[in-house]
Formats: structure tokens, sequence, C-alpha cells
């Protein structure tokens, strides 16, 4: 066993795609300490931010058939009837969109929101104005999947952000994904978009908090059930 392996086992787990990120920081952190000593105690807070960035802590999620998890820690920022991106093939319907932006202090490992098929999985470049934005959806790099379940098809789209600069996706045409596995991170503020039947009504609201891999966010089985909600 690592003594990487038996941190992560003492503390909340950092997922490995930031081991090189936290390195080059506590290098720096390292370097500005020489250089002098304030600059390097900015670093070492650097450095820990990066370590709390990458975190990817385990998720209880529900396994009831037909309901909609979130893929992403954030906030709701988006709901309604949106056309899907065309790379996705998903026709040029209005489809119910919920998009869950996050932002540089919440955990960036994506989830899938659905038991199923990965169908298709398309990458497009693109731009990195502001994730929170809806012209993100249209604009920005992203990168999406085609997921077919017992209840029908869905898509689920990884947008880069202001400051992401890099998509990873940890999964292949073809794979059997279940819900809340691990499906792709972003790296330094994104959001994902879920695509689901135009039928489907959120089970949450604009500003809603969401934790990946645990929060509900719409039940394809259940028509016409939207949630009142009020912010106290």
């Amino acid at each position: 066993m690592s003594i990487l392996d038996s941190i992560e086992k003492q503390f909340v787990p950092i997922h490995r795609a930031g081991y090189p990120f936290i390195a080059a920081f506590a290098i720096g952190a390292f370097v500005l300490g020489l250089i002098w000593a304030p600059l390097g105690w900015l670093g070492v807070i650097l450095t820990l931010w990066c370590i709390y960035f990458f975190r990817d802590p385990p998720r209880v999620t529900p396994l009831e058939e037909g309901l909609v998890i979130s893929p992403a820690d954030g906030y709701v920022c988006s709901t309604g009837l949106f056309i899907p991106p065309p790379e996705l093939e998903l026709g040029d319907e209005p489809m119910q969109r919920i998009s869950v932006f996050m932002s540089v202090f919440d955990c960036h490992v994506n989830r899938a929101p659905m038991t199923g098929r990965i169908r298709k999985i398309a990458y497009k470049e693109g731009l990195f104005v502001n994730a929170d934005l809806d012209k993100a959806s249209e604009q920005n790099e992203r990168n999406g999947f085609v997921i077919e379940t017992d209840q029908g098809v869905i898509g689920v789209v990884q947008i880069a952000g202001l400051i992401a600069r890099r998509i990873l996706c940890f999964s292949k045409v073809g794979d059997q994904v279940g819900v809340g596995e691990r499906i792709g991170l972003i790296r330094f503020g994104s959001r994902v978009d879920v695509y689901l039947p135009k039928h489907v009504e959120p089970l949450v609201s604009l500003g809603s908090q969401a934790v990946a891999g645990e929060t509900v966010l719409a039940d394809v089985r259940v028509h016409g059930t939207a949630r009142l909600h009020r912010r106290a």
C-alpha cells in the first residue's frame, strides 16, 4: 500500500487525476517560500485548496428505479425545455434540461444520473464563457453522453467553465454504468446539463443545492409533479 493510499483511507479520498496538480502546487509553494516566506504561505494555502478541489468523497445513492440523481455538486442554475446539443443526435425537439453549476469550491467528480448503457460520447471544442450562463450550453467546450436506460434515453453534458480547461471522461461507448458511478471530472469550475424526456418535471428549483450521486433531480416515471419551493 502506497503512502498516498494510506492518506486517502484516513482522510477524504483525493481523485488520482488531481495528483499532478497537487504536486505542482506544492513545488510552487516551496519555491515561493525560498523567495519570500509570505509567498510560501500563500502557496501552502493554494495547495490546500487544490487538495480540497480534487476530493472524491463516497456518496450514498438512492437506487429506486426511475429516479434521476444529480451528476454534480453545486446549485441548480437552470431548468426548462431546451433543444439538446446536435452532436448527441437526440433530435431537434426540446427536452427537459436541468443544469447544475459547480464553483471552484465544489467537488468536481461527475456521476451517472441513471443506470444504463452509454450509447454515444461526443466531445466538442468551444469557448470558456461563464458556465452559469445559458449560452455556455451552446458555446463552451463540452463532452456529452447519451445513456440508454430502462425508462428511455437521456443526455448528460459536461461543460467547461470560465476557468476550466480540461474535461476528463472515465467511460467509453458501450459501458454499462450504474446510477451514482463516476463517469468524469472537470477541472476548475464548470457545469453539467442533464437532458430528460419532455414530460419530466424537475423536483428541484433554481438555486437548489445538489450533491452528486445523492440529490434527486427528477422522477421520469411521474408526469406533472413539479415541487414548489420557498426560500427561507
